[in-house]
């Protein structure tokens, strides 16, 4: 499928500061360079994904809530204010492009992109790891994944290799965030948990098609 990017990134752009867009293209950038190493047949797919990650995210949350109400989003007890808009901006990106572009794929990109989730797809994968290591990040969480990812992606020498590599980010993702968490004595999202003991365990061997 074709997708209009301009027209999104001026749409995109209309909900959010400059800062937050630079962000937004950052993570579609970084977005569509992970979709050359895991999935190079969905890199257009992947970019429009990145493109509508945070669409939501200037809202206050009192408007979050009320989309929250609007979509039937049910909220786990253990979710931060701050994790609000993947589940809004999926919600918003489906009203606003429709089921045909913000099909499942992209839908549960968005939605699950703060917290992980169980058995994630490659796809999912994509754009929860570029949203936190794409280029523009300054964070020293971020700067270590990124690092992290990098350094070890060079030394992989097959696609079952690269895999591990994405498995072994993914876990070390988990491990960051809850700890800064822990540290800050804030709440931990339920998904993030398992998603986290999700990726101790399981093994990525196939690709997706």
């Amino acid at each position: 499928m074709k997708y209009d990017c301009e027209s999104i990134k001026n749409k995109v752009k209309s909900y959010q500061n400059e800062k937050r867009y630079l962000h937004t293209i950052g993570v579609s950038e970084e977005a569509k360079e992970l979709a050359k190493i895991y999935l190079p047949d969905k890199e257009d797919k992947l970019f429009l994904a990145g493109l509508l990650h945070d669409i939501t995210k200037e809202f206050t949350k009192e408007e979050q809530l009320k989309m929250c109400d609007k979509y039937g989003i049910e909220l786990q007890k253990s979710i931060a204010p701050k994790l609000l808009h993947a589940k809004t901006g999926a919600n918003l990106a489906r009203e606003i492009y429709g089921s045909e572009i913000v099909d499942n794929e992209v839908y549960n990109a968005i939605y699950y992109h703060t917290t992980g989730k169980e058995n994630m797809s490659l796809f999912e994968m994509i754009i929860y790891l570029a949203d936190y290591i794409e280029k523009g990040r300054t964070f020293e969480d971020c700067i270590i994944l990124r690092e992290y990812f990098y350094e070890n992606i060079k030394n992989a020498t097959d696609y079952n290799a690269k895999l591990e590599i994405l498995r072994k980010t993914m876990v070390f993702s988990f491990d960051l965030t809850i700890k800064n968490l822990i540290s800050e004595g804030k709440r931990i999202d339920s998904d993030t948990v398992n998603a986290r003991n999700y990726f101790l365990n399981c093994k990525l061997v196939q690709k997706e098609t």
